[in-house]
């Protein structure tokens, strides 16, 4: 259906009842004094208001999708719980009712285009997947969100937290606004670890190119100071550390956009140097010979058990659960082990450091057009009170005194263990406008991270500085645009991907020119020519 037209703001005596009863916020009582002033002298005020606290609705129900991780704990359910309650009873006081809509974690797209299909989807959808959500749109099946966002006394709380340019990554190319884009606390990615210990033993330096660091795998494989046979040289990301150490895109902003999971292979001249100098690690007995077949688990367990010397794997991962806490597990086995991050490589073509790093951008959340305006309007003004201090803020540090205190402004956790049972099993799901944490700063979310790791708080801090060293490499990929190309030729390019890329990593070194331009072949002959056609059309405008 059309989009209704905007209507008429409410009675200022309601507005003011709002603002008071929801104890009221910074921009919701600048909202208030700009739109008596308004009022008193005629002019047009905004068609909404969606800044939480300067409109009292009419008892609206909305419903938000909440994704469901089969994680609750006893006692509660994924939509009744102390923390569901709190939002419902602070959203209440402005008259909005909030519904949540369950949906299980692992199944969110296919549930979305059901739900999208059936016309039965809730008022606020949720996705990573930005193409999807700019589909929709792109069929009229998607609110347009300018009118309930841009004004100037409109979603105060949301523009401040976000920042334009977030918001921004929520628009089509005619600057239409399809979605709401959460912001990341952090864009760090991945790290470079490395066995300390061993490192020090062997009066090793920090490697600072990709040959230093072959020569530095080499030496902790075959001379590691415990005697052991049985050390894993490295693993690697195909998209990360060894990304920006080997890309010939690195330095160049448009190519890195135009380029892609599914082209870059094809035209990155670096990245087949990095998959040559992949193949002589293998070839060369630094790599496990069946790298190809470990899961996660036997990730975990060669890292508890010593055998990595070196491995890429994401930001904090020596330290945080993923990986069983890792260090802390490695030590109990080895007590004089550590692992630590390193910094980013020198580039092989510029000599610069850089980094592969997250969009700035996390989930997108979007309303679809089975809303009422009145409902989109108490969308907004949710994810407007998720931006504050009273929203998101409780949602994801808790409440001071019981879950925190504050450390020079930052919340530090009182009982990590405490928090993670009654805290941080849904905090993330709930709180929908930010990625990581309710953080004004970067500096401020590393702080209040690193308290969660007592013992452990320098490495957090190393981890996070050198997982954005230098420059940046963003990971786009589909985050901000899918050709229509790849939507028709991913499946097929990807089986090239899977077929050759084993191949290429352990043929014999001298054969490996010659795979890798049957591997480019293959590639042209599945389509990457005509996707890269179209994200160059894009992204130049030509």
């Amino acid at each position: 259906m059309p989009a209704a037209a905007p209507r008429g703001g409410s009675s200022q005596t309601s507005q003011t009842t709002a603002t008071q009863a929801a104890g009221g916020t910074q921009a919701a009582a600048e909202t208030q004094a700009a739109a008596e002033d308004e009022g008193a002298g005629g002019s047009e005020q905004s068609g909404y208001q969606t800044t939480f606290g300067s409109k009292q609705f009419d008892n609206v129900t909305i419903q938000v999708e909440l994704w469901d991780r089969e994680n609750a704990p006893a006692g509660s359910t994924i939509t009744d719980n102390k923390w569901t309650k709190y939002v419902q009873e602070k959203m209440a006081a402005v008259g909005i009712n909030v519904e949540f809509v369950p949906v299980p974690r692992g199944e969110e797209i296919d549930k979305m285009t059901s739900m999208m299909a059936g016309g039965t989807a809730p008022d606020i959808v949720l996705t990573y997947t930005y193409s999807r959500a700019k589909d929709y749109f792109d069929q009229g099946g998607v609110w347009e969100l300018s009118d309930f966002v841009e004004g100037d006394d409109q979603a105060q709380n949301l523009k401040a937290y976000l920042g334009q340019d977030v918001i921004d990554m929520g628009k089509d190319p005619n600057g239409q606004l399809y979605g709401i884009v959460a912001r990341r606390s952090t864009t760090a990615r991945s790290n470079f670890y490395v066995r300390k210990d061993w490192m020090e033993a062997l009066n090793l330096s920090e490697p600072t190119t990709p040959d230093e660091l072959y020569d530095f795998v080499e030496q902790m494989v075959k001379n590691n100071p415990d005697g052991r046979t049985d050390v894993i040289g490295t693993s690697t990301w195909d998209d990360g550390y060894f990304l920006a150490a080997f890309s010939q895109f690195a330095s160049d902003p448009t190519q890195s956009l135009i380029s892609c999971k599914l082209t870059r292979d094809y035209y990155d001249e670096g990245v087949k140097e990095y998959w040559r100098f992949k193949n002589k690690l293998y070839n060369n007995g630094l790599m496990h010979p069946e790298y190809y077949t470990l899961s996660d688990d036997d990730v975990t367990s060669y890292i508890v058990n010593g055998n990595y010397a070196t491995l890429e794997d994401h930001v904090n991962a020596n330290i945080d659960s993923r990986h069983g806490y890792a260090l802390r597990t490695l030590q109990e086995n080895y007590p004089n082990a550590d692992l630590v991050a390193i910094p980013p490589l020198k580039n092989i073509y510029d000599g610069q450091q850089y980094t592969s790093i997250y969009t700035a951008g996390g989930l997108i959340a979007f309303c679809p057009k089975t809303a009422s305006a009145e409902e989109v309007e108490a969308c907004i003004t949710y994810l407007d009170w998720l931006c504050t201090d009273e929203g998101g803020f409780v949602i994801y540090n808790g409440f001071e005194g019981e879950h925190y205190t504050l450390e020079n402004g930052v919340p530090v956790a009182i009982d990590s263990e405490y928090n993670t049972a009654d805290r941080d099993w849904i905090r993330g799901d709930l709180f929908l406008t930010g990625n990581g944490g309710y953080f004004k700063t970067e500096e401020e979310y590393v702080t209040s991270y690193a308290h969660d790791y007592p013992g452990y708080e320098d490495h957090v801090t190393d981890n996070f500085k050198y997982a954005s060293m230098g420059g940046h490499i963003d990971d786009i990929d589909d985050a901000l645009y899918t050709s229509p190309a790849e939507s028709e030729l991913a499946a097929d390019i990807n089986l090239v991907k899977d077929e050759y890329l084993v191949k290429i990593t352990t043929c014999p070194i001298d054969e490996f020119d010659a795979m890798y331009d049957e591997y480019k072949a293959a590639l042209k002959d599945a389509g990457v020519e005509t996707v890269n056609e179209e994200r160059t059309a894009y992204f130049t405008g030509k």
